[in-house]
C-alpha cells in the first residue's frame, strides 16, 4: 500500500507508514507542517521505487557516502575541510548524478581561482577528496568507480635552497616562528605533521620524534642537534610542541595543519631575506583598500625538498632517504639524487650540527612580536 500520513501519541512530529514493493517504512518526517511531511511522503515514496526498480545506486546520495566515509576511520582535518566544502557544493545530489561536467563545475564554484587554478590546486582541493569518497562507495556498491579527467601537473624542477639562504630566512623570522622552521628543515617532517605534533610524542633525552603522517601511519624522525635546541629553548612541555603566535607574523590556530598557517610569517621572512618573489595586488575580504603583499617564490613545502636534497648531498643513500622520509617508492626520492653539489656537505652539516645558531641561542630563539 501506498505511504500514509500519520500521527503518534506524545510526539508533534508526522510520520509516515506503509508499505513500497514489499518493503515496510514506518518513519519520521521531522517535521510538524502537514505540507512539509506530505513532501517528504512523496519523495520517500518515489526514492523507494526507484530502488526496487533500478537497485540502491540510484538513492544513495553524497552525505551519505560522506557521512559513512568520516565514520569509517579517522580523517586528517585538512581532508575534512576539503570535504566539508564538497558537502557545500553537492548537497544532496545523487552519487550517480556526478560526473565529469559536474566536477568541471565544482572547480568553478568551489576554488578561489576556479576554472582557472592551477592542476595541482584541483588535484589536491577538489579530485582527490571527491574520489576518494566515490571510491569508499563503490566498494559498496553504491555508485560506480569514479571515472574523472586527472589535471595534467606539469612535471616541476627540484626546488631546494642551501644553507646560507635558510640561515636567512630563519634569521629574518619572528621570533615564534624560527624554531618552527629549523624543526621543519632539519627533520624533513611537513608542515601538517609539524603542528600536530603533541610533546609527548617527543623524546628529547633519545632525539627522537613521533609524527603522523598524512598517510594515516607513524613515523620516528631524529633530531638533529639544531632541532633539539629549537625544541628545549621552547617554554612549553605540554600539549602541541608549536603553538599559534601573535602578530602580523604570527599564524593561525583555525583547525587547518598546513603550511597556509604561517603563510604571512614564512612570506615576511622571505622578503626581508631577499629572497624572490614578485608583489601582488588585492581587496582582502571585508576591506575596500587594496592591498599590496609579497608572495614567495619559495614555500614552506620546499623546507621538506630542502632537507631531502640535504640527507642525499650527505649519505648518497636513495632507500636510507626514503625510509626517513616516509616515502612509500623509490621512485619519488629519485628526483633529489645528484642535484646538490658535495660542495655544499660541510656547510649543509654546519647547520644542522647547531654551528651556526650556537652564540647568543637564548636571545635568538627569543619571541619577537
Amino acid at each position: 500500500m501506498p505511504l500514509k500520513l500519520i500521527k503518534r501519541k506524545n510526539s508533534p512530529f508526522w510520520y509516515v507508514h506503509g508499505t513500497v514493493q514489499g518493503k515496510l517504512v514506518r518513519e519520521s518526517t521531522g517535521t510538524t507542517s502537514r505540507k512539509q511531511a506530505d513532501e517528504y511522503r512523496a519523495n520517500r515514496e518515489n526514492e523507494l521505487w526507484q530502488e526496487s526498480i533500478y537497485g540502491t545506486k540510484s538513492i544513495i546520495t553524497f552525505p551519505h557516502a560522506l557521512t559513512a566515509y568520516l565514520e569509517a576511520e579517522p580523517r586528517s582535518e585538512t581532508t575534512r575541510i576539503h570535504l566539508a566544502k564538497l558537502l557545500e557544493y553537492f548537497k544532496d545530489v545523487r552519487l550517480v548524478e556526478i560526473g565529469q561536467a559536474q566536477l568541471d563545475e565544482a572547480y568553478r564554484r568551489i576554488l578561489r581561482d576556479g576554472s582557472a587554478a592551477s592542476p595541482a590546486t584541483k588535484l589536491r582541493n577538489v579530485l582527490t577528496p571527491l574520489r576518494a569518497v566515490l571510491e569508499f562507495a563503490a566498494r559498496r556498491q553504491w555508485c560506480d568507480r569514479p571515472a574523472f579527467e586527472r589535471p595534467r601537473i606539469p612535471k616541476n624542477r627540484t626546488v631546494f635552497l642551501r644553507p646560507d639562504e635558510i640561515r636567512s630566512i630563519i634569521d629574518q623570522a619572528s621570533g615564534h616562528l624560527r624554531p618552527l622552521l629549523i624543526f621543519l628543515v632539519a627533520t624533513g617532517v611537513r608542515a601538517s605533521e609539524a603542528l600536530e605534533l603533541e610533546w609527548s610524542k617527543v623524546d628529547l633525552k633519545g632525539r627522537r620524534a613521533i609524527v603522523w603522517q598524512k598517510q594515516g601511519t607513524e613515523r620516528s624522525v631524529y633530531l638533529p642537534p639544531v632541532a633539539f635546541t629549537a625544541l628545549v629553548a621552547l617554554p612549553e612541555r605540554t600539549g602541541r610542541v608549536f603553538r599559534p603566535g601573535t602578530g602580523a607574523d604570527g599564524y593561525s590556530d583555525n583547525g587547518r595543519t598546513s603550511g597556509g598557517q604561517f603563510k604571512k610569517g614564512w612570506a615576511g621572512a622571505c622578503e626581508r631575506a631577499g629572497m624572490p618573489g614578485h608583489y601582488r595586488e588585492c581587496v582582502p575580504k571585508g576591506c575596500r583598500t587594496v592591498k599590496r603583499e609579497f608572495v614567495p617564490e619559495y614555500t614552506p613545502h620546499d623546507l621538506r625538498h630542502t632537507w631531502a636534497t640535504w640527507h642525499y648531498c650527505l649519505h648518497r643513500d636513495l632507500l636510507r632517504l626514503k625510509d626517513e622520509g616516509g616515502w612509500e617508492t623509490i621512485n619519488i626520492v629519485t628526483r633529489y639524487a645528484k642535484v646538490m653539489p658535495e660542495e655544499y656537505g660541510p656547510a649543509i652539516r654546519q647547520f644542522l650540527d647547531g654551528k651556526l645558531f650556537a652564540q647568543n641561542q637564548h636571545t635568538f630563539f627569543e619571541r619577537r612580536l
